[in-house]
Parts: C-alpha cells; structure tokens; sequence
C-alpha cells in the first residue's frame, strides 16, 4: 500500500477566472495539477480532492456579513471541479454548515481518518489558493502527523506579497516545499 496521498484544493470553477471569486491565473495550474494527478495514481497514491460546498447561506458570504462573495455554492456550476479527478478519488466536501468557516480540507471532515486508514504518511498538496485553503490544509496535515510537501509549481495565491508570506509560514512550520 502506498504511503502517500495527493491532495488537490479546491480546483472548482468559481476559483477560476471568470468564477465568482477568481484566483489570478488560477487556470494556468490547471495542465500541472492534471500532470501530478495522472501521476500519483499511476503510483498508486490516494487522490484526494477538496472543495467549498457552501449551503446558499453560508457565513463567509457577503450578504451575511463574510468577506467573500457567493461562491462554490452546492449543486452549481461553480462548485463543479476543473482538474481530470479519477472515478476512485476521495472528494472532501467543506464549509458545509451555514455557520461554521472552513478553510482546511482537515476542518470539519474525516479526511485524517480517511489517509490514516489508507495508511497515508506523507501527502503532497497543490491547488488555490496559497494563502487560504492550501496553507490551512498544509498547515493542518502536519498537526495531524504527516510529512507535507507542497508541489510549487501546481499552486496559486491571489496576492503575490501574500503567498511568499503563507510559504515563508509553511516552511518554518515544515512544510516542504518542492
């Protein structure tokens, strides 16, 4: 059994540009995440992919005083995926509750169970954006006891000054950085 697992954050169209909250040049990691996905299942990695799955009245949105816009709603359009996921990838559903934040593909979820069980120890992580959801998830995987990689070159932050903060960040907590 492999010891490793790829997590991919939230690649949903509403993150995309164009989306409803666009990560600037999201897009352009899109061929990369797809390249590492075909990879580590042809390693025979769990592939594990996370999403906002956001009720209509979730508390991150604006019109309930959040920051965000509505995005990534469930059942829609923008909720959907942009990457080629494998019939057998775990998907993680987040932020489902109308009141309660998520940011990690850890927060609210069995996704340690989930990579325990599987005998995960190492996971490797790409996706947006740098400096929400990919750092909470990096930065939750080691709190939950695995060695954390994150794939630079599949990631995208929506400011510049931001990001380089979230992986100086990551990388004193221990994530490393590929």
């Amino acid at each position: 059994m492999p010891e490793e697992a790829l997590i991919v954050v939230d690649m949903q169209r509403d993150f995309m540009p164009g989306g409803a909250l666009p990560v600037p040049e999201g897009d352009k990691i899109i061929p990369k995440c797809n390249e590492y996905i075909k990879e580590f299942k042809e390693r025979g990695a769990l592939i594990v992919a996370t999403r906002d799955w956001h009720p209509e009245n979730h508390i991150s949105f604006r019109e309930r005083g959040g920051p965000w816009p509505k995005h990534c709603v469930q059942n829609t359009p923008g909720a959907e995926f942009v990457v080629n996921l494998p019939e057998d990838a775990v998907i993680i559903s987040k932020a489902t509750e109308p009141d309660k934040e998520a940011y990690s593909g850890f927060e609210g979820t069995n996704l340690a169970e989930i990579l325990k069980k599987n005998g995960v120890k190492r996971v490797y992580i790409c996706g947006v954006a740098t400096e929400y959801c990919v750092r909470a998830t990096a930065l939750d995987a080691l709190k939950n006891g695995f060695e954390v990689y994150l794939l630079r070159d599949a990631v995208k932050g929506i400011r510049k000054e931001d990001e380089e903060k979230a992986l100086e960040e990551m990388k004193r907590a221990g994530v490393i950085i590929l």
